[in-house]
């Protein structure tokens, strides 16, 4: 089988773990174990306090001793078993620790489908600006797919969407023995630095101001994407309590409605090269972050009515770009900017300051705001999601001001990359 074809097969199994239980797994909570907002939050926040430290050691462990594709393999295979336990979980606090489990071996092959896909097409002779994002829009496909199985299905409210889960990771698991081998790292310790023995090369990233500041505004970033996912769906499943509502396409399938913003994924996805070497990594990630402010705005003043479900179908286009705008265009950044030796190491960086640090402070802060807006079991989810607009208009405010490029555009030499 081709490199792509195999890359594009992982990236579609990869992303549809993930979909199947993601956006849905906090209406199950909330709806079917009557978990409260905060409890909620902490288990999405397990995800977080996992990729603190699991995608930067994992990735530690891919450079320097374990090949990339191996040790994948065997991540997923813990997967399948933890979100097979998962489904059989009803207490809040051993779902705490499942779900823990399951995001200290998930969140690591995140940055590791990222270093597999771009070893191989560095090895195969091929741009990685140009040719990873028809590869990572799979992910987004099988995304959708995964959704619209969940929802058609009637599993939203359902544990039969963490069986699926699992069952899309034990098959993940048998077909990373197909994908391409990625070499560790050839570095002779005695002539290596002690930051490079230890294997925190891309820690050192910290020491420049423009670098520092990116990590911590995707950090930033990441926890508006987690306050997203956490209670997307629940506010849109909490329309049914108006009667008015109740039978509406929206209260059906709410994650139906949900997979027209990764449908906007596909489009912004394959827009990313042209974006990057266009207006450079400081416009599109203020871009992102603009998105952001619509997404929640939108969602403050929608309702599944003919007016304000135009306004829920706008957020579901704007969500596109506030994802792909820092996440896929931040990975990519993250790419050209450091020294190949460090690949891997550098990508479980991003991720940890994304799906760690921020995952946790979104998950855990917005389960509390939205306990402090809750009165007699009702949400005010308007005040809600203004409260979260306003975060992410100050964010971009504040990141104009201190982020400074390079140049106008992300360089495509490799002469242009960072000493390790």
């Amino acid at each position: 089988m081709a490199v792509l074809s195999r890359l594009k097969i992982m990236m579609f199994l990869q992303f549809f773990i993930w979909g199947s239980w993601l956006v849905t797994f906090g209406s199950y909570m909330i709806g079917t174990l009557q978990f409260t907002g905060t409890q909620v939050g902490i288990v999405y926040s397990s995800a977080g306090i996992a990729a603190l430290f699991m995608p930067s050691l994992v990735g530690i462990i891919a450079d320097r001793w374990v090949k990339a594709n191996r040790l994948y393999g065997v991540l997923h295979f813990l997967g399948a078993i933890a979100l097979f336990i998962a489904a059989k979980t009803s207490d809040p606090g051993m779902m705490f620790w499942v779900m823990f489990f399951n995001a200290m071996v998930y969140m690591p092959t995140l940055a590791l489908s990222n270093t597999i896909a771009y070893s191989s097409l560095e090895k195969a002779g091929l741009d990685t600006t140009k040719d990873f994002p028809p590869i990572r829009v799979f992910g987004t496909i099988a995304f959708i797919l995964a959704m619209w199985s969940i929802s058609l299905g009637g599993f939203e409210l359902s544990n039969m969407q963490l069986y699926i889960a699992s069952g899309a990771a034990f098959l993940l698991a048998l077909f990373s023995l197909f994908l391409p081998d990625c070499p560790t790292s050839t570095v002779k310790k005695d002539k290596s630095s002690l930051v490079s023995r230890m294997g925190l090369d891309a820690f050192v990233l910290f020491k420049q101001k423009r670098m520092a500041v990116f990590f911590i505004f995707a950090m930033l970033l990441g926890a508006a994407l987690q306050i997203n996912v956490t209670f997307g769906n629940p506010f849109l499943h909490d329309f049914g309590l108006n009667p008015e509502y109740t039978d509406s396409l929206v209260v059906k399938y709410p994650a139906i409605l949900s997979s027209m913003g990764q449908m906007s994924e596909v489009f912004f996805i394959l827009a990313i090269p042209f974006f990057l070497r266009k207006f450079g990594i400081k416009k599109v990630m203020i871009m992102s972050m603009v998105a952001w402010v619509l997404r929640f705005g939108f969602f403050a003043y929608g309702n599944p009515s003919s007016g304000g479900f135009i306004l829920l179908l706008l957020s579901m286009v704007v969500y596109g770009a506030a994802f792909d705008f820092f996440n896929i265009s931040g990975s990519m950044f993250v790419e050209k900017e450091v020294d190949t030796r460090m690949r891997a190491s550098a990508q479980g960086l991003f991720m940890t300051m994304v799906n760690g640090v921020g995952t946790y402070l979104g998950a855990v802060i917005s389960g509390v705001i939205v306990d402090y807006f809750t009165v007699d079991g009702i949400i005010n989810w308007q005040t809600v999601w203004l409260v979260f607009a306003a975060y992410a208009a100050i964010l971009a405010v504040i990141f104009a001001v201190s982020f400074k490029e390079k140049n106008n555009r992300v360089e495509m030499k490799n002469d242009t990359k960072l000493s390790a």
